[in-house]
Parts: structure tokens; C-alpha cells; sequence
């Protein structure tokens, strides 16, 4: 059977890491790290992510300065928080919760926060900075199967890696994080033609299609390392991903589940972003650099 990529483990384990430098600096820095998750509307989905980012920001003592808007606000008011974000001392880390209700495009709004502030990684200059290979904040998610197969001792160096899915949100950085980890990388999709052809030469194949069940036995070659970014709510209730477990967990080697695999480690690289941040600003050594690529 396939080893557990078990990224709520591992989250646990960088928190503790988080809370120890936190705890080592704040009083040298004179406050603690700052979070601001800026949410817009009443999405139920949202309001269960902002919950949950800010407990977890409570647990490694980073204080939150989020704001909740209106539905209806205008995108110059939406602006305007931003740049009070921006400017504001306390503040290390800003995140734009997505999706934003009908009418406000995300696009200028994202543009607007500060590239040193980006909790999310999403800015234009951090995704150049990611092609480039400088510092600066990681794309949330693929940073957290980076930091999944690291801690499991898959290492991508000279192995060959098949990305599904071409979202700025994690395809796309994600295929550039396993190049910078000398892999050799295809991105496929939802039009790639004979999918299979290219996943079962791969010895690491990260999903991130967003349809429930893309992945199944015929696309995986006996000892692959499979991670499954796709979370959907199943008809007769549950999760489920965008890879058939049941199917692939006796023929990969290793495979990370839903719920409970990449999903908080999501969370806790917004987390690790945060904390870079502010130790950046004061010039601390954070000893975090294993989780930032």
C-alpha cells in the first residue's frame, strides 16, 4: 500500500516550528508577526476558510487584522482597505480571500497588494521572482507538495514529473517549483491528448485538474508518487479528490489523501509566508529556508 502523505501531520510539525520562532523574536521585534485575510461577501466556503486561517494563526502567535466587507462594496473601498493593509506597521501578511462575489475582478485588486505583504504568493513580481528563482513569497499550495515531498524523502532531482492541471494557483507555479528542483516537468490538461501516455512515465504525477475522479489505476505506473490537490464534496456525502484512491493506493508508492493531505499544509504555508515576511523586515534569521524553496 501507498505511504500516507500526510500533510495535516506535517503542518503540525511546521506550526511547532512557526511558534518556537515567533516565540524566539517577537519581544526583539517589539510585536508579533501580522496577518490581515481580507474577505468580501458571504461565500459559506470562505467564511469557514477565514476561520480556519485565523485559528491557526492564533496557535503560532501570529495576531490577525482581517477585514470583512460587504458583498456589495465597491472595488475603490475594496482598494482602499488594501492600501490601509499596505501601509499599515503591523501588518506582514495580506490575503485577498477568493472568490470575490460577481462584479469586482480580482486581477487589479490582487495587483494592489504590496509584493513584500503577499501571503498568497500570487502577485505578478513573486510569480516572476518564482520563475527567476529569487526569494520571495511562495504560491501557497504548491509550496506545501514541495514541502509534502521533502518531508517524505521523495526527492524530485532527475526524476520525471507530470503536473495536471495549468492554473496560475498551483499548475503552473507548481510545475516551476518541481523544475527548480531539477525535475523533469510536463504540464497536462484537461485537452492534453492521451493523458495516460504521459502520466505512466512519470515517477511523480501532482493533480490539480479540479474533477473528481480525472486520475484513476490506468494512469499511474507501479511505484509513482501521486498527490491529489482536488478537494469536491461527493452527491452521497464526503470528499473526495481528483484522484480515485482506492484505485491508485495499491499500485503508487506513495499518495497523499482527502481530506488531510495537501489541504493544510495550504493553510500553514500562508503561515510560514507570514512569518518569512516579518522576520525579512527586522532581519532575522528564521532558519525556515527548507520550507520557502
Amino acid at each position: 500500500m501507498a505511504l500516507r502523505l500526510d500533510g495535516k501531520a506535517l503542518a503540525a510539525t511546521v506550526e511547532r516550528r512557526l511558534t518556537s520562532v515567533v516565540g524566539a523574536h517577537s519581544k526583539t521585534v517589539g510585536r508579533p508577526p501580522g496577518l490581515a485575510v481580507l474577505r468580501v461577501g458571504d461565500d459559506p466556503a470562505s467564511a469557514v476558510y477565514v476561520a480556519n486561517k485565523e485559528k491557526a494563526c492564533a496557535r503560532v502567535g501570529i495576531a490577525s487584522y482581517g477585514a470583512h466587507l460587504a458583498a456589495d462594496t465597491p472595488a475603490d473601498q475594496v482598494l482602499s482597505t488594501i492600501q490601509s493593509l499596505n501601509a499599515d506597521p503591523r501588518v506582514d501578511g495580506i490575503l485577498l480571500q477568493l472568490p470575490l462575489p460577481k462584479g469586482l475582478d480580482e486581477r487589479p485588486l490582487l495587483e494592489a497588494i504590496d509584493p513584500e505583504k503577499d501571503a498568497d504568493g500570487l502577485h505578478t513580481l513573486n510569480l516572476g521572482r518564482l520563475l527567476k528563482g529569487e526569494p520571495g513569497p511562495r504560491s501557497c499550495t504548491p509550496a506545501g507538495v514541495m514541502a509534502l515531498l521533502r518531508s517524505n524523502g521523495i526527492d524530485p532531482a532527475g526524476k520525471r514529473a507530470v503536473v495536471i492541471g495549468r492554473s496560475i494557483l498551483v499548475g503552473k507555479p507548481m510545475a516551476l517549483m518541481l523544475q527548480a528542483a531539477n525535475a523533469t516537468v510536463t504540464v497536462a490538461h484537461s485537452r492534453t491528448a492521451d493523458l495516460a501516455a504521459h502520466t505512466l512515465e512519470a515517477e511523480i504525477v501532482v493533480v490539480a485538474a479540479g474533477r473528481p475522479g480525472m486520475v484513476g489505476a490506468e494512469h499511474v505506473r507501479p511505484g509513482a508518487a501521486v498527490v491529489d490537490v482536488g478537494i469536491h464534496r461527493k452527491p452521497e456525502g464526503g470528499l473526495c479528490g481528483d484522484v480515485v484512491a482506492e484505485e491508485v493506493e495499491p499500485i503508487a508508492a506513495a499518495l497523499s489523501p482527502v481530506p488531510g493531505g495537501v489541504g493544510p499544509m495550504t493553510v500553514t504555508m500562508l503561515l510560514v509566508n507570514t512569518v518569512v515576511a516579518w522576520c525579512r523586515r527586522d532581519g532575522i534569521d528564521h532558519e525556515l529556508d527548507d520550507l520557502i524553496g
